[in-house]
């Protein structure tokens, strides 16, 4: 896997990172051929093969795209699709009008991989995602085909543009200043009477699925739907040119980025509801899809508008009590610095006791946290002069800064305790595992051996359950890698004693395996989130992409805990197994970040409390993602942010560039794919 990120902040500084790591297994990536399919598990007969090239190069003819299918049996990586179409694409060198659908029919995977600059959106190709997973869920590998061609057709020929222009904002709002506020409250009633009253299409409330309502209904809610949100994006164009001028150009990037997608989805859909509206006679089928398909694009606009709002009503309010906001942050941020000792303390201690693998998560955490201090502490420092000097959006820019920079401290510094719990839980929990497996172990001694499976399953568990207590009673410990390889002991030796056991022992057997087992993923999951959250500058698609997963594969896992233990179990391993994966991406982004000289840029601007040569808390700000998220975007936190350095460069986080698109193309990082 390769990722390149470039950054740009205003005038002050140029960084550049890149970074690079592989892996290798199943079918790798492919070198495409001189035809479009790339069949290499014969899903395709010779006639199809051919019609499916003729397909192609009529879409190349057509519109100027090329569509590239590939058909292997499994793909390298098999939690991610994505990173496996994205590598075969920049490998094969494809640009912004060149695609790629990779189709796993093994593993049933699937993935398209384009570039954001090309001619069809991200938005695009899930649509066109969602037309081609039927046809492979059928095994239809010609239809799919043909449908992801007639997909691109479709968005070449009636999707929006790539050139809309952000420009044309009021720039004569400061006339008269006492017109401006009341135009500023008018405009803030009416987004938020907006948002209160919008139910688009009936979706998001309580309603009927779109497949269950009437098909007269559902055109009607699709009309209402163009009109209402063609008077949201008229709302927010006037909503956006007033926040310019209260809170600067810089604090509005994504807001006008959020404008533009919604001028691009409300296109889209007028062009739909044009196709409805023409002579041509339609089927009930594409009438219903279409209505439905407008339906879905507004709710998209809207949704993003309010989200970008939301967090200027936020900075409004923190405008309105500027002196009482900062006071308040000053008061977290002590908080959060008089706590920076103890939680090296307690990092000390842990390191005292266990080995440096098991605390790599938090490993540099005091130093993280007092570099998210020292960059408040520039933010609360420029705020009281922008207070003083009465420019009350200038300090509630900086306060939102400060805020989330303390923020990421207090839970830099939460890491540690909590990552301390449940190592103390992993000790505890192997501990009761090997008197479980030493009664095992008694219990298979008295059982006959006719063939040896007894004697063999006896020496591997005591193999294990030795190695367990020797490193469970050293300086070194790691209680929750023993306790992986204890369970994986626990299952061999089931094997051999099951049959002695009754169905009550049996029963509390696995209830006991499943909660050890939950409880362990919620530790890793927990680490994980908490170590991508504090660094999402720098953390790209995959290890968001394996924290999804790992989040969602726990659910499910406590959701069937007492109802169905052994299914489980194997969404708790799941959980744990991505959970891991997501910390090994995360630390490789990291360590790229770090590797990149990003710190050596930075040592001549950054403020105070760093260690020399990390750049002080600007480094510190930039890999939280603060700088980009809150100076630069107007917030947002947690998992799922667009990210620090991967929002920059026009796409997700960490998303993958295209070739030749270095500094300022497009990116293939993209959530999408799926099975079928």
């Amino acid at each position: 896997m390769r990722a390149r990120w470039a950054v740009a902040l205003t005038t002050a500084l140029t960084l550049m990172f890149a970074g690079a790591a592989g892996a290798a297994s199943a079918t790798d990536p492919v070198t495409l051929g001189a035809g479009y399919v790339l069949d290499d598990v014969g899903a395709l007969s010779s006639a199809q093969a051919s019609e499916a090239q003729t397909r192609l190069e009529q879409l190349k003819a057509d519109t100027g795209i090329d569509l590239w299918v590939v058909f292997v049996d499994e793909f390298t990586d098999p939690t991610s699709s994505e990173d496996w179409a994205n590598t075969t694409a920049e490998i094969n060198g494809l640009g912004p009008t060149q695609y790629l659908l990779a189709i796993a029919t093994g593993t049933r995977q699937f993935y398209l991989s384009g570039d954001s600059s090309g001619p069809v959106s991200f938005e695009q190709l899930g649509t066109i995602e969602q037309s081609v997973q039927p046809r492979l869920a059928d095994e239809d590998w010609a239809g799919a085909v043909d449908s992801a061609a007639a997909g691109f057709a479709d968005a070449a020929g009636g999707g929006p543009g790539s050139d809309a222009s952000g420009g044309g904002f009021p720039t004569g709002l400061v006339i008269f200043l006492a017109i401006a506020v009341v135009a500023i409250i008018v405009i803030v009633l009416v987004v938020r009477s907006r948002r209160k009253n919008r139910k688009v299409g009936g979706a998001g409330g309580a309603g009927p699925a779109i497949e269950q309502i009437d098909g007269k209904e559902l055109a009607r809610r699709a009309s209402s739907a163009l009109v209402e949100t063609d008077d949201a994006v008229k709302t927010s164009e006037q909503e956006l040119g007033f926040a310019k001028a209260q809170f600067g150009d810089a604090a509005t990037i994504e807001f006008k980025q959020a404008l533009q997608k919604a001028h691009e989805n409300l296109n889209t859909a007028f062009t739909l509801r044009q196709q409805l509206d023409d002579a041509t006679a339609d089927t009930e089928e594409q009438t219903r899809a279409w209505n439905a398909e407008i339906i879905r694009l507004c709710e998209e606009a809207n949704a993003g508008l309010d989200d970008k709002a939301a967090a200027f009503d936020e900075l409004r309010r923190l405008e309105q009590n500027a002196p009482e906001s900062l006071a308040r942050v000053k008061e977290l941020r002590d908080t959060a610095a008089a706590s920076i000792d103890a939680a090296d303390a307690h990092l000390r201690t842990l390191a005292a006791g266990y080995a440096p693998e098991a605390l790599a998560t938090v490993a540099d955490n005091p130093q993280q946290a007092s570099q998210r201090i020292a960059f408040a502490d520039e933010q609360l420092a420029a705020a009281a002069a922008a207070i003083a000097a009465g420019k009350g959006g200038e300090a509630a820019v900086s306060i939102r800064a400060a805020e989330e920079s303390v923020g990421q401290a207090l839970l830099l510094e939460q890491a540690i305790d909590k990552l301390g719990r449940d190592l103390a839980e992993g000790d505890r929990s192997a501990a009761e595992l090997i008197i479980e497996l030493e009664g095992d172990i008694a219990t298979a001694s008295a059982l006959p051996d006719t063939d040896g499976r007894v004697s063999a399953a006896i020496t591997a568990t005591r193999q294990q359950v030795d190695g367990a207590k020797a490193n469970l009673a050293g300086s070194a410990r790691r209680p929750l890698q023993i306790l992986q390889s204890l369970e994986a002991a626990d299952a061999q030796i089931d094997g051999v004693v099951a049959g002695v056991r009754d169905a009550a022992a049996k029963a509390q057997r696995a209830q006991q395996m499943v909660g050890q087992q939950i409880l362990q993923a919620q530790g890793q999951v927990s680490a994980a989130e908490d170590y991508i959250t504090a660094r999402r500058g720098a953390i790209g698609a995959a290890a968001r992409t394996r924290l999804a997963e790992a989040g969602a594969a726990l659910v499910q896992a406590q959701q069937l805990q007492a109802a169905n233990p052994e299914q489980a179990l194997q969404y708790a391993q799941r959980a744990n197994q991505l959970a891991s994966q997501a910390i090994e991406h995360a630390s490789n982004d990291v360590g790229a970040f770090q590797d990149g000289g990003m710190g050596g840029m930075l040592g001549g601007l950054g403020g105070s409390g760093g260690r020399s040569g990390d750049g002080g808390g600007m480094l510190g700000a930039i890999l939280g993602g603060i700088v980009i998220n809150s100076m630069l975007g107007g917030g947002g936190s947690g998992r799922g942010s667009s990210g620090g350095l991967g929002g920059m460069l026009g796409g997700g986080g960490g998303g993958r560039m295209s070739p030749g698109s270095f500094g300022g193309g497009g990116t293939r990082g993209r959530r999408g794919g799926g099975r079928f």
